[in-house]
């Protein structure tokens, strides 16, 4: 295999000199590689923005820089699949989860081969990039895709984690990731399960459940809640599909009111595989669900964006205290 430069930005290239978050995806398929898996990584012409660069260092036989062709680039990982290859490939999820469904759809999941697609920069982190870079569909485009398993992890160390939980994953995985500034929530070497929730704590209030990069702001607001006499739980929902039932379930059995938080559109995302399990179930367990309430989202840096729709922890405190606040009204 050749690798050739790429003209990734000297921005990004600066961003991860100063960044150790955006080590973790290399450090899983290092991790990986000298496991002895037949591991194979590649990106459209954005490696200093992903950290795949690091594993381009390490194994440069092994990394493909494909340039601005995405949907070759899942193609072609379909391929390398079919000749015993564990490939990784990596681009912005505006481009990999929407532009690339087809592929996705025809190439790797109709034909149950164990790619691994890297979506980074999800939901509005790319902030002034704009509409045509945010990825606030891509959880509802994938994981209506039968056959392709959909994971969020929280942080670094649940992204690496999961990586090397995949070895033995025998379906193809989207995996939903974000800048790599991401706050840290779990200690490196925290062991991951696909299919599995991480509940942090359980309420008899209400109770959050949260994927991605919003736990951390979850947590937040779980605990300024809780210093103020709620009992509020967070559940960590890092595989979206297949979903955690028995969760979901034990979730809205302890508490009134569930709510799920979400950097995505609230139609077809966490809240919506929520609401179906729910649903089928029967229970009378009030789901709200919070995120990107159906709407293109705004241009502005991520974090005046994560403000202004809510989604740090003081915006989700806020969403969560409204609605125990109904809950207390309806209960006199």
């Amino acid at each position: 295999m050749t690798h050739t430069l790429s003209s990734d930005s000297w921005q990004y290239r600066a961003l991860n000199a100063i960044n150790p978050g955006l080590d973790y995806l290399s450090k899983g398929l290092i991790a990986l590689t000298e496991a002895g898996h037949p591991v194979v990584a590649g990106s459209a012409d954005l490696q200093y923005s992903n950290g795949l660069n690091r594993f381009a260092e390490a194994y440069p036989d092994r990394y493909v820089q494909f340039g601005i062709s995405e949907q070759n680039m899942v193609s072609a990982a379909a391929g390398l699949a079919t000749c015993g290859h564990m490939p990784f490939v990596a681009t912005f999820a505006s481009f990999l989860g929407l532009l690339c469904c087809e592929q996705i759809r025809m190439d790797v999941a109709y034909t149950r081969l164990p790619v691994r697609l890297i979506g980074h920069h999800t939901g509005i982190s790319l902030g002034f990039y704009g509409t045509s870079h945010h990825a606030t569909e891509d959880i509802s485009t994938t994981r209506a895709i039968a056959g392709l398993t959909v994971v969020s992890p929280a942080d670094g160390p649940q992204l690496t984690a999961a990586i090397k939980a995949s070895a033995d994953w025998p379906e193809p995985i989207y995996f939903r990731i974000g800048r790599g500034r991401d706050p840290q929530v779990y200690a490196d070497d925290t062991p991951f399960v696909f299919g599995r929730a991480i509940v942090h704590s359980q309420g008899s209030d209400l109770n959050i459940i949260a994927c991605g990069i919003t736990l951390h702001a979850a947590l937040e607001a779980a605990a300024s809640l809780n210093a103020e006499g709620y009992s509020v739980g967070v559940i960590d929902m890092p595989t979206i599909k297949p979903l955690d039932r028995e969760a979901v379930l034990a979730a809205a059995g302890r508490a009134s009111v569930v709510l799920t938080v979400e950097e995505h559109n609230v139609l077809g995302g966490l809240g919506s595989a929520v609401a179906e399990v729910l649903a089928e179930a029967g229970t009378g367990t009030r789901l709200v669900r919070h995120g990107i309430y159906d709407e293109y989202s705004l241009i502005a840096p991520p974090t005046a964006l994560y403000q202004h729709y809510q989604l740090d922890g003081a915006g989700i405190r806020a969403v969560a205290l409204r609605q125990l606040d109904n809950t207390k009204r309806e209960a006199k």
